[in-house]
């Protein structure tokens, strides 16, 4: 478990990483990349997320927030 609050990951390269029971609270992971990464109980509360790359391959649009859209 780990906790991020208010990191910046932006443009990281968390593909594959372990990031199970995190908190990513108002993180920003603009355009990280976490496809294949294990979220499982992971919180992304007020995370900005716009153009990353979601677990499966999918990259959130512009303005996502908490979640990927």
């Amino acid at each position: 478990k780990t906790d991020m609050y208010g990191v910046n990951l932006a443009g990281a390269n968390l593909s594959g990483a372990n990031l199970s029971d995190s908190a990513f609270q108002d993180a920003d992971l603009t355009g990280a990349n976490m496809k294949g990464a294990n979220i499982k109980g992971t919180s992304f509360s007020g995370a900005k997320l716009s153009d990353a790359i979601w677990t499966d391959g999918k990259k959130c649009k512009s303005g996502s927030m908490g979640k990927c859209k």
